[in-house]
């Protein structure tokens, strides 16, 4: 699921980060060296309802009603040899640190995000594309409590050589400035796309599916107004692909 980043102001880097929960300011001292600056205090809301959560210590969704099941990242469709990777296995890939903008639809920006995790080629490795697959269907966990056209949990797809593209920077995150996403910032895993609006970066990743054709997102079917490929335009941009 992508998060819906609260209207606001631009959170920069600085020897220290206004940022607002709730309506209070938090002012947060960032060493000069180590982490470029802490997100974890600026307003967000979502679209899935708020029944779940994840424990990175355990590797566990836990869900209202006192059921809980591990996370695993299911990764299917147009593939010889589908495979299910628990939160363990995700973690045991080769990592890396990437620092990126983020760049919200509503047309404010995160400046420097420490993100953490894997290329999408990592993924690949593990399972074999059929010639046909030319999409990737990321899907979230839980449910919507507005479901356009009957879509009940949050997509999203991209071509997949734009995943595969090293000047798109594509991530899957598992952390952000060097902790476990938090459910605000969609943990277990989510996608970091720089170059692309904030409702491409799909949190809550649960499966992963190669298609043959490209599908609308959760965000484009409720408005027909945001496009499948959302580029943030080049005005936006402090760092050109590449």
């Amino acid at each position: 699921m992508v998060s819906l980043e609260h209207k606001g102001r631009r959170v920069r880097r600085r020897g220290f980060l206004k940022a607002s929960l709730g309506g209070i300011a938090l002012l947060l001292t960032a060493p000069a060296r180590g982490m470029a600056f802490l997100l974890s205090q600026f307003q967000t809301r979502t679209v899935e309802k708020e029944n779940f959560s994840f424990d990175p210590r355990t590797g566990m969704v836990e869900w209202k009603g006192n059921r809980s099941e591990p996370y695993q990242l299911r990764v299917g469709g147009l593939v010889e040899h589908p495979v299910n990777l628990s939160y363990a296995e995700l973690r045991g890939l080769p990592l890396i640190v990437q620092v990126s903008d983020f760049h919200c639809v509503e047309g404010w920006s995160v400046e420097d995000a420490r993100w953490g995790g894997l290329r999408f080629e990592e993924i690949c490795k593990s399972v074999k594309i059929k010639a046909r697959a030319e999409y990737v269907i990321f899907h979230a966990l839980g449910e919507t409590s507005f479901q356009p056209e009957g879509q009940k949990n949050y997509v999203e797809s991209f071509p997949l050589k734009k995943l595969l593209d090293p000047k798109e920077e594509i991530l899957l995150a598992l952390d952000l400035d060097e902790r476990p996403l938090t459910h605000e910032r969609g943990a277990p895993l989510r996608v970091v796309a720089p170059y692309q609006l904030g409702y491409k970066s799909i949190k809550f990743v649960t499966a992963i599916e190669f298609s043959s054709v490209q599908r609308s997102g959760w965000w484009s079917l409720g408005n027909a107004v945001y496009p499948v490929d959302a580029p943030v335009s080049p005005g936006r941009l402090r760092k050109k692909k590449g």
